[in-house]
């Protein structure tokens, strides 16, 4: 059986990596350079930023292929070099993971084209969903268990993602990047993610949202497509990768605030919120990761029943969420309030941890 959907039988709660692009350039990686080269290049750094995931507790660990797509790879003349950064990445998770003696799913991480679809742009979905292909092709003849599409904004390039991942047949995670007022740049909120699930060629095992701007954007994330999923998705998977605080400006380089105690306090709330998979994105370090590990392994041995968060107890422990998210979490659906879509509040529901 497909090692992502064991653990998803096994466990109720599973926790991801944190940060690749972070903790690369940590490693040495400089700015304006591809990740995607290391694969081959420095297959040593990258085995060492995957063994710092895996040390740290991970259940899921993602591949140094976020940029792995041709229209990526074309800004550094590597288009033609897909199947080869996409498979080496997997090879080398793969071989930390064997050493590390533990069951660990290898997600093949897609991240956007970076190209603006029509009808607001001039790459079709076709085209897309060609180079989406090409990579998860790639990353499953290296050993992908399951493709983890990424940072998507908008639904032409949800659709073409995942037109493309599907032909693969392994299972489908994609997460939305909700960094704009409650919504992502191209307008999308956490109920149209929800909603958006009978558009696709193929159905997600998991959904989400990643990156953004912060933990607390991403748990009011949660509790809003939890809200929207109650009357559509009986069972839903929710992904919840949020941000290690938010970015500053120090010493001439930008640094997340977030502490190991912030990301610990979101991994048990967002859990109550309802997602089944967690962990960070930028910002969070194998540091961050361990903690979060420890607090979900107390948290779901904690048998007291707990409901979803309200606003204010999110804030008090986060940090503040924007004006549409709020709006959202009241209920109001409308444009002004947040949302493309309409619909009416659902009652918030508990959940036993």
């Amino acid at each position: 059986m497909n090692t992502f959907l064991e653990l998803l039988e096994e466990k109720r709660v599973l926790l991801t990596d944190g940060a690749t692009g972070t903790n690369l350039f940590a490693l040495g990686l400089q700015s304006g350079d591809s990740p995607e080269f290391w694969n081959t290049e420095h297959p040593d750094r990258v085995a060492t930023h995957y063994r710092s995931f895996i040390d740290a507790g991970s259940d899921i660990v993602l591949t140094n292929t976020f940029g792995g797509n041709s229209y990526r790879l074309k800004l550094h003349d590597g288009e033609d070099r897909v199947a080869e950064f996409n498979q080496a990445a997997v090879k080398i998770l793969a071989a930390e993971i064997k050493k590390s003696g533990r069951k660990i799913a290898i997600a093949g991480s897609m991240g956007p084209t970076g190209e603006i679809l029509e009808p607001s742009g001039t790459t079709t979905i076709t085209e897309a969903a060609e180079s989406f292909a090409e990579q998860a092709i790639a990353l499953k003849d290296g050993g992908a268990d399951v493709l983890w599409i990424e940072t998507i904004s908008s639904r032409e390039e949800a659709i073409a993602s995942v037109r493309g991942a599907a032909i693969t047949g392994l299972p489908i995670v994609m997460t939305m990047s909700i960094d704009t007022n409650g919504r992502t740049m191209m307008g999308l909120t956490p109920a149209d993610l929800v909603a958006l699930q009978n558009e696709l060629e193929a159905p997600l095992t998991a959904y989400g949202t990643n990156c953004g701007l912060g933990a607390a954007e991403v748990v009011a994330a949660i509790v809003n497509m939890n809200t929207a999923a109650a009357s559509i998705d009986p069972h839903p998977v929710f992904v919840a990768k949020g941000n290690c605080g938010i970015p500053e400006w120090v010493n001439g380089e930008i640094a997340y605030n977030g502490t190991p105690e912030l990301m610990s306090r979101y991994a048990g709330m967002v859990i109550d919120a309802g997602a089944r998979i967690v962990g960070g994105c930028c910002g969070t370090s194998p540091e961050h990761v361990a903690e979060m590990r420890k607090a979900i392994d107390e948290h779901l041995a904690d048998t007291t029943t707990h409901d979803s968060p309200t606003l204010d107890e999110i804030e008090a422990a986060l940090g503040d969420i924007t004006k549409g998210a709020k709006a959202q979490m009241a209920g109001d659906l409308t444009v002004e309030g947040g949302s493309s879509v309409s619909g009416d509040r659902r009652e918030r529901r508990s959940r036993r941890k």
